[in-house]
């Protein structure tokens, strides 16, 4: 009976502790339910400055972050829509536009957004960085392996720099795009894959996923000459590393990232989700510029260092569309 009664008691007493550990976990996910959940494909120092202007501006706690590769968040935009999880996103422009159009997901943002071109983005969305391409030198490489300076894009093709150049494969990250969009607007498509052939053949394994991973090679020293992001070759140089860069004749061009809020029926989260990207815009900027230094806004200066040599714009407004063609263009060159 005693054996009897314990085997019950410790029933009891499991049941107890398995509804006190449901309580406990559905509790904690209503406080989970209750935070702003922010999807962005930003990179980390953009992250970081996202977060320090909403804890600093009474929102720590309220929120929950997640960071995603371009493609992947794009991918979830497009086939998710309103579903998503995400209360707020940060993404590439021509992403939120794209999703926009298939799945009129995002509200009208509420705040005064102070643009320096209001026409150039929709009223869904507002621009938090810009992001321009550039050729990235390492000059001890260049140097030891008597190199030379390339000018363009095109130069990359040259037997010359076989084996001392990477570059992104467009397939993974939007970085690639900027060298594409300068190949196709300077020569046209059917030149600008042949180039892109040469300039696989040149990087052979320093193809990279990672809109990063060219920098990253060059600061190594793994190789003499990648295609990056521009600001990121300006602050190294400017840190005493053995780095230079080269605006090329083809155009420095530009990819946005911009905030957006989903439009959801919970009004005391989307109207909490709809400060917080005001609170981005308006307490952010000044920290997001300093490391993606385009002015987007009234009142925002360029240094005269951060100005880039070439500035251009692709002709054609930049879609999920013709990022799709180019990526095309690309595996063709790539001999897929």
């Amino acid at each position: 009976m005693r054996k009897f009664m314990k085997k019950v008691s410790i029933a009891l007493m499991a049941g107890l502790m398995a509804t006190t550990g449901l309580a406990v976990t559905g509790c904690s996910s209503k406080k989970a339910d209750e935070k702003v959940v922010i999807y962005s494909n930003a990179d980390d120092e953009a992250v970081e400055s996202m977060k320090k202007a909403l804890d600093g501006n009474g929102y720590k706690g309220k929120y929950v972050f997640q960071t995603f590769g371009t493609s992947e968040l794009g991918g979830k935009l497009i086939a998710e829509g309103k579903k998503i999880e995400a209360d707020m996103i940060t993404m590439s422009t021509f992403y939120v536009e794209s999703a926009q159009d298939k799945n009129k997901m995002f509200k009208d943002l509420s705040f005064d957004r102070n643009l320096q071109n209001e026409n150039k983005f929709e009223k869904y969305e507002s621009p938090i960085t810009a992001q321009e391409g550039t050729l990235i030198l390492n000059t001890e490489v260049m140097k030891e392996n008597k190199l030379p300076a390339p000018k363009s894009i095109k130069d990359l093709a040259k037997p010359v720099y076989k084996g001392f150049i990477s570059v992104t494969d467009v397939k993974a990250s939007s970085t690639a795009w900027l060298l594409i969009q300068g190949l196709v607007s300077e020569y046209g498509e059917e030149e600008a894959q042949n180039i892109l052939k040469n300039i696989y053949e040149n990087a052979g394994d320093h193809i990279e996923d990672s809109g990063s991973g060219p920098i990253k090679k060059v600061r190594a020293g793994e190789v003499a000459i990648g295609f990056g992001l521009r600001q990121q070759a300006v602050a190294d140089k400017k840190d005493g590393l053995p780095i230079d860069y080269v605006d090329p004749t083809e155009g420095n061009f530009t990819l946005t990232e911009s905030v957006a809020v989903v439009d959801k029926d919970d009004n005391n989260k989307s109207k909490l989700a709809m400060e917080m990207a005001e609170c981005i815009i308006k307490n952010g900027r000044s920290e997001l510029i300093k490391y993606y230094p385009v002015p987007l806004y009234n009142g925002e200066r360029e240094d005269a260092e951060q100005k880039s040599g070439n500035p251009k714009e692709f002709k054609e407004k930049l879609t999920l569309d013709l990022l799709k063609q180019h990526q095309q263009l690309s595996e063709k060159a790539m001999g897929k």
